[in-house]
């Protein structure tokens, strides 16, 4: 006897990895370009040094590993927040598409943003 394989289980893991992740740098991140270095508390670095870190290519894969596992946290509750919390249960193959779509766009869009700083 075979059984189906649900992708139900990678989902998960791509949702708690992106939460994880976007818990943990996101608040730090906002945090010294958000107020830190604006508000003067931290001296903010030049544009050479900006420009010369975002263009590693260790920093450029960590930044779009946050935004692919960011979008994906975000498609996965947001899918389940229609599904089951809106009962919207008989759309729910156009809500799948829609929200695991729309990050994969936004993962490409990371990707091209990403490139363009090499």
């Amino acid at each position: 006897m075979t059984t189906k394989r649900s992708p139900e289980p990678f989902a998960w893991l791509l949702f708690s990895a992106g939460g994880m992740v976007a818990a943990l740098l996101v608040p730090v991140l906002l945090l010294l370009f958000g107020i830190a270095f604006p508000l003067g508390l931290l001296s903010a670095p030049d544009h050479a040094y900006l420009a010369s870190v975002v263009s590693h290519p260790i920093t450029l894969l960590v930044l779009f590993g946050l935004c692919v596992l960011a979008l994906l946290h975000w498609a996965h509750r947001f899918r389940y927040t229609l599904y089951d919390g809106l009962q919207l249960k008989k759309y729910g193959v156009p809500i799948t598409i829609c929200c695991y779509g729309g990050a994969i766009v936004g993962s490409v869009v990371a990707a091209v943003v990403l490139l363009r700083a090499l």
